[in-house]
This record gives structure tokens, sequence and C-alpha cells, in this order.
């Protein structure tokens, strides 16, 4: 990093960043071509993953099976500042590897992170959108191991 005084090390602080965060910007690569994608995600901080859902068939599925390693951004907006042509934020750039959840208890971890992570009454989404094995069946969840 060039400016080392802007540097986040404090532990405290980044999982504040991702636990305020809602999104986050993945890129991917494979065979030299890049991919970019935003993601709403859940944190889980026991482990120090990024889980993730999206649907079964897409680009980014087909970037992750061929090249698992990604970088991602969280950015703590915090506003624009009038009349100084300035931004004030805080962001957090991390890389690891990607996997598709396959197997049925992780998938229902992963989606039971998220919608904690972003819901407000999480019981009541997953009631109503995840009431069975075939619910799941019809969504992938990733995960994202943060390096």
């Amino acid at each position: 990093m060039r400016k080392q005084e802007q540097e986040i090390t404090d532990e405290f602080e980044l999982r504040d960043i991702i636990n305020k965060g809602k999104y986050a910007i993945i890129t991917m690569s494979k065979n030299n071509e890049q991919y970019i994608v935003t993601l709403s995600y859940g944190y889980d901080g026991i482990n120090n993953n990024l889980y993730f859902h999206t649907g079964t068939k897409g680009l980014k599925l087909d970037f992750i099976q061929s090249n698992p390693n990604v970088c991602a951004t969280i950015i703590d907006d915090m506003g624009y500042i009038n009349g100084e042509c300035g931004h004030e934020y805080r962001s957090i750039v991390m890389v690891g590897k990607m996997s598709i959840m396959e197997d049925m208890n992780e998938k229902k971890h992963g989606m039971e992170i998220v919608l904690n992570h972003l819901e407000q009454a999480p019981t009541i989404i997953k009631e109503r959108v995840l009431k069975n094995d075939e619910a799941y069946n019809s969504i992938v969840v990733l995960k994202l191991e943060i390096s």
C-alpha cells in the first residue's frame, strides 16, 4: 500500500467494516480474462468466511470452477465531502478461495449466515423462501475463505 498511514490494521475496525457492509465486489479471472461482480453477502466471523447466494447458472460460476482464487472489496461509504472534492470511506481488499457449496448442510449454514447478516427478520424470510431442500437446490451458495 502506497499510503501506509491510511492502511487499516486494527482487527476491530476491519471486522466493523465487514459487519456493516451488505455487498462485496468480487473479481475473478480465467485464461487471462477478467470478470467482476457485486454480490450481497453474509459474514461468518467465527470462521472468517463470506457467504453469497446466486442462481444455478452464470458466468461467475464458470470463472470460479476454472479458478477459485478471487479478490474482493468491501466499502464503508461515509459520503462525499461537498466543497472539498473529496470522499470519506473505509475499504477492505481481501483475497481468498471461492468455492461452491455442494453439501446440503453447508448450503443451509451459508444461507443462515447470509440471512442473519442482511435481514432484520431472517426467520420470516427463511420460512417463506427456503421452506425445504428443493428450495435450496434452486440456488447456489458460495463461500469465500478469506486469506
